[in-house]
């Protein structure tokens, strides 16, 4: 269990630091080329590249997820399964509500 919360816990950190990072780079001139494009155009391409490397870092997440493997088969509570055979072995008779009185009745 311990492991799925790590894996939560870096996930998310990267998916804060990986669009925080684009965004730093962009208006810091740090990637080459950046000084050649418009101020409008480079707005417009940090934030798709932000949002894309989100994106890739959810799709890592579930990969991840589905690649790993079941500890074992989930098994049934117990008293829940005493009680759900204890009730289809009652008779039908019990399960029919006495409305003889009217309670349900509404005037």
């Amino acid at each position: 269990m311990s492991g799925v919360i790590t894996k939560f816990a870096v996930t998310s950190m990267f998916m804060w630091m990986a669009p925080v990072a684009i965004m730093y780079g962009f208006y810091h001139r740090i990637f080459p080329g950046i000084s050649q494009l418009s101020s409008s155009a480079q707005t417009l391409a940090s934030g798709f590249l932000a949002v894309i490397s989100v994106n890739i870092v959810i799709g890592f997440y579930i990969y991840s997820a589905m690649k790993v493997a079941p500890c074992q088969e989930p098994q049934p509570d117990a008293t829940f399964l005493a009680n759900a055979k204890a009730s289809i072995n009652q008779p039908a008779s019990s399960q029919v509500s006495d409305d003889s009185n009217g309670k349900g009745k509404v005037e």
